[in-house]
């Protein structure tokens, strides 16, 4: 027994690093398809991220990109093999150096997925039922439709108004290809197509996941308004210095490792370009196709949302998402925390003791930045089960925290 399991891990490593070192090779080898397919189809096209990164001035944290998008893992690179990939006349992160205006030829064309070409002053997609959710990486507004707005008590349904919205690229809101997904883009959506059209002088938070980088960054600006942020799996991972966050936060999502398979997706859609275009070319372009087949099969009229949610995204709205705010605002993670911290706001922490995406460490980490926080461990529950498992309850636990914050907000506006 003591022999088989050194061997395993003498093994296990070795054909990981041979299965990443075939899919670096052939992340590369796409990238030279990608370049001369968009040179016929396209008529501006975009360098990718296998480029030389270029400096910029004169940005807001908010508005940077990520260095991962150019300093993921690549054998072959790191070696020094030639650069395949064309260098950007334009600086990194302009959007006004940023051509791409239309559909790309690996993407979606149905009109939920073209809107954001048909209407200039566009919103995100929102759901109304002041609460404000935001769901997390590849999901959508239908995490808290289904699973929260239908468990509301009586008191819930006539004192609550609720929004949850289809963040920026996801689901049925705008995917434009001429935006690069910073947390800058996706707070100004949020503001723009809630916050200012209703006009909320006050509101509570929901977020999940990756919707709780956005929350905070929310929270941290709206300090004097935020009256409650629940935080549901927050991705917070702290780094002994803000150059090494964002890479940091990359290695613990996107581990390069063969399993669980969840892993090793995560590992492959946020570290191979190419190969995850390649993947959503076949899989997000043709979702309606999908759709039809999975219904044909299993007989049903109906899917489950969260299933039909993976597919309701492009590469690029993906792929910029995940690196400039999962990654990209593990620096600003911090600075979030701290203006929280110093604020009224009452801070509440959901994570699943079984969650395998997000660590339980994470909460624990925010918890020691704000001692205030009450963090809850949901026993036997992962990075969803903690509400897709016990939504009433869970239903039950967001209704107590807006009416108690909600009471003490009032209390303190009326000294």
């Amino acid at each position: 027994m003591i022999k088989t399991n050194k061997l395993l891990r003498i093994v296990v490593p070795a054909i990981s690093y041979i299965v990443f070192a075939l899919f670096d090779l052939l992340d590369m080898f796409l990238c030279l398809c990608h370049s001369f397919i968009d040179g016929l189809k396209e008529k501006n096209t975009n360098p990718c991220y296998c480029c030389k990164r270029k400096s910029v001035h004169g940005e807001s944290n908010e508005d940077k990109l990520s260095e991962t998008l150019y300093d993921r893992k690549n054998i072959f690179r790191d070696l020094g093999f030639p650069k395949l990939a064309k260098e950007s006349e334009e600086e990194e992160g302009s959007a006004a150096g940023f051509l791409m205006v239309k559909n790309r030829w690996s993407d979606c064309n149905c009109e939920s997925c073209l809107s954001w070409q048909k209407f200039e002053d566009h919103n995100l997609h929102s759901a109304r039922e002041n609460v404000i959710f935001l769901h997390g990486f590849v999901s959508s507004s239908h995490l808290w439709t289904e699973n929260v707005f239908h468990n509301l008590s009586e008191s819930g349904n006539q004192n609550c108004r609720l929004f949850a919205m289809d963040l920026l690229g996801f689901g049925k809101s705008p995917k434009p290809n001429n935006c690069l997904y910073t947390i800058k883009d996706h707070l100004e959506m949020v503001e723009k197509s809630v916050i200012s059209q209703f006009e909320l002088g006050s509101f509570h938070l929901v977020a999940h996941s990756m919707g709780c980088i956005i929350a905070l960054g929310l929270a941290s600006k709206y300090q004097k308004s935020v009256k409650s942020l629940t935080l549901i799996a927050p991705p917070y991972f702290p780094a002994s210095s803000k150059g090494q966050a964002s890479l940091n936060a990359l290695n613990m999502i996107a581990e390069r490792k063969l399993w669980p398979p969840l892993s090793f997706c995560s590992s492959i859609m946020s570290g191979y370009e190419h190969l995850g275009r390649s993947i959503c070319f076949v899989v997000c372009k043709h979702h309606r196709t999908w759709e039809w087949l999975l219904k044909l099969i299993t007989r049903r009229r109906e899917l489950p949302c969260m299933l039909l949610d993976l597919t309701k995204h492009t590469h690029h709205s993906a792929w910029h998402t995940m690196h400039n705010v999962l990654c990209g605002g593990a620096k600003l993670m911090d600075g979030y925390i701290e203006a929280v911290s110093s604020s009224e706001i009452m801070l509440t922490v959901f994570q699943g003791d079984k969650d395998g995406v997000v660590p339980v460490e994470c909460s624990h980490n925010i918890k020691l930045k704000v001692p205030s926080a009450e963090i809850r461990i949901i026993p036997n529950a992962n990075h969803s089960s903690l509400i897709l498992n016990r939504k009433e309850v869970f239903t039950r636990e967001l209704e107590h925290i807006w009416f108690s914050s909600a009471e003490k907000y009032n209390q303190e506006d009326t000294k």
